[in-house]
């Protein structure tokens, strides 16, 4: 029998990767569509992915959002970090929906 190639070979995300983008799509005012289009995966796949984190099979437990504990340092900064990736695509969004409806009053007719 002859051995099939396939031409392409399937993105491997990491876990850390899917979880902030099941995290992100979690967010108020965020829809699976645009948070899928701003990562450029398919929406499909992140549906999945948060089917996946609300079933448990990454092994990663959900953090409690009421911590009693302090935050460290680190911890903080990380999490500052996460908040400015955050507003960074959030603004980058916004950018993008600006200009396509700057486009649309250029060509009301479409061509």
């Amino acid at each position: 029998m002859p051995a099939y190639k396939t031409g392409k070979r399937t993105q491997q995300y990491s876990v850390e990767f899917k979880v902030k983008a099941v995290t992100w799509s979690h967010l108020p005012h965020r829809s699976v569509k645009e948070v899928a289009q701003a990562l450029d995966i398919h929406p499909f796949m992140l549906s999945r992915w948060r089917k996946e984190y609300r079933d448990g099979k990454w092994g990663m437990s959900k953090k409690n959002k009421n911590q009693s504990e302090p935050l460290s340092k680190s911890d903080e900064i990380n999490q500052l970090k996460r908040r400015l990736a955050e507003l960074e695509l959030e603004n980058d969004l916004l950018k993008k929906w600006q200009r396509f409806q700057a486009e649309e009053r250029r060509n009301p007719s479409g061509s």
